[in-house]
C-alpha cells in the first residue's frame, strides 16, 4: 500500500492545481483569506467564479475540513457544467486535480486514482507532452487568480501567469482583468512620487475596454487616477461604478477609500458602514473606518492650529478610541496586517500611551520576512516616534538612516531623507562643530545628486575630525 501511495503521490505532483502551485499563505492569515474568499463568492458579480470555489476547497483542506472541501469542489463542478458545458473537460482539470489530491490526503487512494485517470485521459486527447498537465492559457489564468487571492508574496508570480495567458489570447476579457488587478496591487507596493511610474494604468484601461460592465475594475481605475493627480477624471469612473447595482459591497469599500483621500470623510464613513453590514469581519473595512477617524482627528487639529482644547480635545479623544477599536479588530482578523499595526501605533501615540506604541513597534521589528516597503515605513514611523514623542534625536537619526538605506524608491524614503536633513540642520544650528550632522548632510546631498554641497559638508566633517 505504501509503495502504491508513493507512486500515486509522484503522479499527483505533476498536476496543475492548488495543491501544486506553491501558494504562499501564512497560517495566521488563514481566517482573513477564508473571509475574503467567502465575500467574493457572496458579493462579487464575476463571470469566472469556478476558480474561487476551488480556492475555498483548498483553504478548507488546509483547515482540516476535508468534507467541506469536497462540497466546494462539487460546487465548482456544477458551475463548470452550467457555464462551460461545451469545454467542460479542459475547464475541469484544476478541479479534478484538487479532487485527486484531496482524496489522497484523506487516504482514499482509489478515488484519487479515479480523478488522476480523468486528468490523464483529457490530456491524452490533446496529445500533450505530459500525461497529467496541459499547457493552455486558461490554466495559466486559473493559477494567476489563485496566486492573486493569496496575498502580496504571490503577486509577481500571478502577474507572470496572466502575462503568459495574454500572450496566447491578448483580447481575452478574463485574462485582461486578472492582469490589471495584479498590476494595480503591485503598483500599490511600489508607490513613488513619480507620476509616470503608475504602470498599471494602461492595463486597467484595457481591462475596462474588454469588460465595460466590470465596476470593480472601474473603481480601481478611479483610485489610480486619484493617485496620479487626476481626481476629477477618477471621480467620473467612481460615480459610474456607484450607480451600478453590481458588486456594490466591493464598490462601496473602494469608493470610501476614494472619498476619504478626497477629504469627504462623512461620505466615506457612510459607504464603509453600508459595506460593513454585508461583510462585518472584513479587515480591510475596519482598517478604512479607522483611517477615517484618524483623518477626522487631523482635521480638528489643523482647524485648531494644532492646539485643541475643550470640546475639540474631547472629540479627538473620542475619535482616537474609535480608530483604535477598529484597528484592533482588523488585526484580530488579519494578524499580519503591517499597515494596521503602524496606524494603531500612531493612534496610541496620539492617545499619549507611549508604552503601547513602543510595544507595537517592537512587535513589528520582531516580525520575520517583512517586505522592504513595510520595513522602510516602520523605520520612518519609529524615527518620528523617537524624535517627537520620546525626544531622542540619536534614535530618530538611526531609524531615518535605516529607512533611507533601504534602496527602494518610495514616498516614505523621500520623507525619511527630508526628516533626516531637517534634524541634522537643527543639530548643526545648535553646534556648528557636530561632525555627525555634517557627515549626514554630506550623505543626503549625495543622494540628492547635489555633489558640490555634499563635498562641502564632508570636507568640513573630515577637517574637524582631523583637528
Amino acid at each position: 500500500m505504501s509503495a502504491n501511495a508513493d507512486e500515486l503521490k509522484a503522479k499527483l505532483g505533476q498536476l496543475r492545481c492548488h495543491f501544486t502551485w506553491e501558494l504562499l499563505i501564512v497560517d495566521n492569515e488563514m481566517p482573513d483569506l477564508e473571509n475574503r474568499v467567502l465575500d467574493e463568492i457572496d458579493f462579487l458579480d464575476i463571470k469566472h467564479n469556478v476558480g474561487i470555489h476551488n480556492q475555498l476547497a483548498y483553504v478548507k483542506h488546509l483547515k482540516g475540513q476535508n468534507q467541506e472541501a469536497l462540497a466546494s469542489l462539487k460546487e465548482a463542478e456544477d458551475l463548470i457544467q452550467q457555464e462551460h458545458a461545451n469545454q467542460s473537460d479542459v475547464r475541469s482539470l484544476v478541479t479534478w486535480g484538487n479532487y485527486a489530491w484531496l482524496y489522497y490526503h484523506m487516504g482514499r487512494l482509489a478515488e484519487a486514482q479515479t480523478y488522476l485517470d480523468k486528468v490523464e485521459n483529457t490530456c491524452k486527447k490533446f496529445a500533450n507532452h505530459s500525461c497529467y498537465g496541459i499547457e493552455c492559457p486558461q490554466m495559466d489564468c486559473e493559477e494567476g487568480w489563485a496566486l492573486l487571492k493569496c496575498g502580496g508574496r504571490n503577486y509577481e508570480r500571478a502577474k507572470a501567469c496572466f502575462e503568459k495567458a495574454l500572450e496566447a489570447d491578448p483580447e481575452n476579457p478574463e485574462f485582461s482583468a486578472g492582469y490589471a488587478i495584479t498590476t494595480y496591487r503591485l503598483d500599490g507596493f511600489n508607490k513613488t512620487t513619480q507620476v509616470d511610474e503608475a504602470f498599471c494604468l494602461p492595463a486597467l484601461k484595457q481591462a475596462i475596454r474588454l469588460n465595460p460592465e466590470d465596476v470593480y475594475i472601474k473603481a480601481l481605475l478611479a483610485l489610480k487616477l486619484q493617485d496620479i493627480g487626476k481626481e476629477a477624471e477618477g471621480e467620473k469612473y467612481m460615480e459610474e461604478a456607484l450607480t451600478n447595482m453590481s458588486s456594490q459591497t466591493y464598490v462601496f469599500r473602494y469608493a470610501a477609500k476614494f472619498y476619504r483621500r478626497k477629504g469627504s470623510l462623512e461620505k466615506a464613513l457612510q459607504l464603509l458602514k453600508m459595506a460593513l453590514k454585508a461583510t462585518p469581519s472584513s479587515a480591510f473595512l475596519h482598517h478604512q473606518i479607522g483611517l477615517c477617524y484618524r483623518a477626522q482627528v487631523i482635521q480638528i487639529k489643523k482647524a485648531t492650529k494644532w492646539q485643541p482644547r475643550g470640546q475639540d480635545r474631547a472629540n479627538i479623544n473620542r475619535l482616537v478610541k474609535l480608530a483604535i477599536s477598529h484597528f484592533e479588530f482588523a488585526l484580530e482578523q488579519k494578524p499580519t496586517f503591517v499597515a494596521v499595526y503602524i496606524h494603531l501605533a500612531g493612534m496610541y501615540k496620539e492617545a499619549g500611551d507611549h508604552r503601547k506604541a513602543e510595544d507595537i513597534y517592537q512587535k513589528l521589528f520582531c516580525m520575520k520576512s517583512l517586505e522592504n516597503r513595510h520595513l522602510q515605513e516602520l523605520h520612518f514611523q519609529y524615527g518620528q516616534f523617537q524624535e517627537f514623542h520620546m525626544k531622542s534625536e540619536v534614535d530618530a537619526i538611526s531609524h531615518y538612516l535605516k529607512a533611507v538605506k533601504i534602496e527602494e524608491k518610495s514616498y516614505t524614503r523621500d520623507k525619511s531623507i527630508s526628516s533626516l536633513e531637517k534634524l541634522a540642520l537643527r543639530k548643526l544650528r545648535r553646534n556648528a562643530l557636530d561632525t555627525e550632522s555634517l557627515s549626514i548632510l554630506g550623505f543626503i546631498y549625495r543622494l540628492k545628486g547635489e555633489m558640490d554641497k555634499s563635498l562641502e559638508y564632508i570636507e568640513q566633517a573630515l577637517k574637524l575630525e582631523a583637528d
